[in-house]
């Protein structure tokens, strides 16, 4: 049997209920994370992770691990489904405190600030008139118009940090014209319902799990290598590409590749287990064509799309 790290204490039950199962798969398979990493096609360090709940597992990988274990992927899958649900629910509390903690913090700065222009009461000299030295009215008066003119300063500043912003930095077109800034939406608040990444947040992320495969995807380019079928999957929703093979045997292997500001290139590939159907991890792209599909089957023969 082999020995887990004990869960944390905070995980919601249903996650730990889920997790308890991978690991219960696993032990009874007789096999170790490394064989299972090896006849799943996902990496040793991703199923540390899901079986230490550090991360929860894609679909794709519970999927993969039923069919090596022998357990039912329906199953196994309703099991996840419940657990991704909780798993989302236990992120949203997290940003939610978050930004709670925020906010307060904010608000204790703001009422620190409020205390440098007021003076109590009691903290004047007794029996002091107007104009009476520095615990007087009139000195209470400079010190407050100097905290009025320091804000006015601060103001002032952030003004003009956003005009300069506003204007591209101070860089000028062709023509003389201010550049505008280049403005990018924040990917949590654009994205559709259920879709969970965009750009640079989904690269080396499953597309089924972050919710841009299905009705969101299409299949940019294909090739028949032998038997097997390889696709460029794209999702222009979250400007990723992945690589999907199917009609596959045990051991091929698939790969998708995309090349990147600079020359750099972006790979993610996968083995196939038990399953005929397999897809790759994604990679950012700006475009569908950007993309490529390569299979390696057990035979030794070769194909790329185009």
């Amino acid at each position: 049997m082999a020995r887990w790290k004990a869960l944390p204490d905070e995980l919601d039950p249903r996650v730990a209920e889920f997790v308890g199962q991978l690991r219960l798969l696993v032990d009874r398979s007789g096999l170790g994370v490394a064989a299972v990493a090896d006849r799943t096609g996902y990496s040793r360090t991703s199923w540390e992770r899901y079986l230490n709940a550090g991360l929860l597992a894609p679909k794709g990988a519970v999927v993969a691990l039923a069919e090596v274990t022998g357990a039912s992927p329906v199953h196994l899958a309703t099991m996840w489904e419940l657990a991704e649900r909780a798993w989302s629910r236990s992120e949203m509390r997290h940003d939610t405190t978050m930004e709670a903690i925020r906010i307060s913090r904010a608000r204790a700065a703001l009422g620190d600030l409020g205390a440098l222009g007021a003076e109590p009461e009691d903290a004047r000299p007794v029996g002091a008139g107007a104009g009476a030295g520095p615990g007087s009215g009139e000195g209470f008066a400079r010190r407050k118009r100097g905290l009025v003119l320091l804000l006015v300063g601060v103001v002032g500043v952030l003004v003009g940090v956003g005009v300069w912003f506003t204007r591209g930095g101070g860089e000028e077109d062709v023509a003389g014209r201010p550049k505008k800034p280049v403005v990018s939406a924040s990917p949590r608040q654009a994205l559709p319902s259920g879709v969970k990444c965009a750009g640079a947040s989904c690269a080396g992320k499953d597309p089924e799990s972050m919710g841009c495969s299905g009705g969101s995807a299409t299949t940019a380019t294909s090739v028949t290598v032998g038997g097997a079928l390889v696709e460029v999957r794209y999702s222009e929703t979250c400007g990723a590409a992945w690589a999907r093979l199917t009609r596959a045997g045990a051991g091929d292997r698939v790969e998708v590749s995309a090349d990147g500001a600079g020359g750099a290139s972006a790979k993610q590939s996968a083995v196939v287990g038990t399953d005929v159907n397999t897809y790759t991890p994604m990679v950012v792209v700006r475009g569908a064509g950007e993309a490529r599909a390569c299979v390696t089957l057990g035979s030794g023969e070769t194909g790329c799309t185009g």
